[in-house]
């Protein structure tokens, strides 16, 4: 597979530098300046990408080190969303998350001055002759977590609102694709938060109706964002269950949600499946809807704990997965990002590189050496 998503791939994000997040702290004490911070972060996201390049990995990521969340810095920057004190913690099991939130404050649009887009150019730059992957949230990111409860304060209706977030998002993407950009990533809580709810609500009709649309709600915005992307570009999505110091949000198999996966005008799906809270194997048959071109990357290692998989384990769920899509359109990668919030995951970083050498070493088993 020498086009994206690789046989051995990433989710995005990585452990922060300690140096980095001391510099993190020290710009909210007023003690540095941004362009102290970002001469931190230009120096550890070089460090990071040669490291990248140095495990073998094929695309690289700047391990989102200059997010503080992995979805509301991004939100933050489009027009029509402003921050807030949401006043509560998300709802992880075990861990209290800071309290920053997203809400609309007018009609989502583009923002041709997207922080972001700079970030890109340098990520670019610094990954020389390997490919520069970009990461996003969803725009169903928009969706909960009171986020588009005053969408009726600046739209006549629901689906006017899903095209406008629609909109912004191609123009985005499209944007993205101008600076150099040839692989994407979207990454989505909402199918594993539409798992749980449409799990809880099955015997109740209007309650699962509810989640049925906002199910149907999401692959009209979604396939709208992806709508006449240039054919060299490659947009994958990580559908995840929640990841914050190790911990989780949701749990369910991926049944309930499958059919609409297979909706999606995806080029990959970078599912997780470390632990028995993602259910079995068999959803990806219907995920994969025997779309030649779609890949699905499995991410049996998890990112949550430093302690090595079984490879003789690993080498045996990609055989089981090859009787449900064949193998050449199957990939490995982790589970999820090491750090989807600047706290990180409860692993070190040694522990971090380890896990991404396992995924080449069985990858290489498994599909030959790229």
């Amino acid at each position: 597979m020498t086009s994206a998503p690789y046989r051995y791939d990433i989710v995005g994000s990585f452990l922060r530098p300690a140096e980095l997040k001391e510099a993190r702290e020290e710009l909210k004490e007023g003690k540095i300046s941004q362009t102290d911070l970002t001469k931190v972060e230009d120096k550890w996201i070089k460090d990071l990408v040669d490291k990248e390049k140095a495990v073998g990995l094929h695309a690289v990521t700047d391990g989102e080190f200059r997010r503080s969340w992995w979805h509301l810095d991004f939100l933050w920057g489009l027009k029509g969303v402003t921050k807030y004190d949401y006043q509560h913690s998300y709802k992880f099991h075990g861990e209290k998350t800071r309290t920053d939130n997203a809400e609309l404050g007018g009609k989502v649009e583009y923002n041709p001055d997207h922080p972001f887009f700079k970030h890109f150019l340098f990520t670019k730059e610094a990954a020389g002759d390997a490919v520069a992957k970009q990461t996003i949230p969803s725009p169903t990111m928009l969706f909960r977590d009171d986020r588009s409860d005053k969408w009726p304060d600046f739209y006549a209706s629901w689906d006017e609102y899903l095209a406008d977030l629609a909109k912004a998002y191609n123009e985005t993407i499209k944007h993205f694709y101008d600076l150099g950009c040839r692989y994407l990533q979207i990454d989505d809580t909402t199918w594993a938060f539409l798992i749980s709810k449409l799990n809880e609500t099955k015997d109740q009709a209007e309650e699962h109706a509810k989640y049925v649309q906002l199910a149907e709600s999401a692959v009209k915005v979604i396939n709208g964002a992806l709508e006449g992307l240039p054919a060299d570009l490659t947009v994958t999505t990580h559908i995840c269950r929640g990841n914050f110091k190790s911990t989780f949000l949701f749990s369910g198999g991926y049944e309930p949600v499958a059919p609409y996966l297979a909706k999606l005008n995806y080029d990959g799906f970078f599912l997780e499946y470390d632990s028995d809270r993602s259910g079995d194997l068999a959803p990806i048959k219907t995920i994969w809807n025997d779309r030649k071109d779609v890949k699905i990357v499995l991410g049996l290692v998890t990112s949550k704990f430093g302690e090595l998989e079984d490879k003789d384990d690993l080498l045996a769920r990609i055989k089981e997965a090859s009787g449900y899509v064949p193998l050449e359109n199957l990939a490995l990668s982790p589970q999820c990002g090491f750090a989807s919030t600047e706290e990180g995951n409860k692993l070190t970083e040694a522990e971090e590189w380890n896990k991404l050498k396992l995924i080449k070493e069985v990858a290489d088993e498994v599909w030959g050496e790229e």
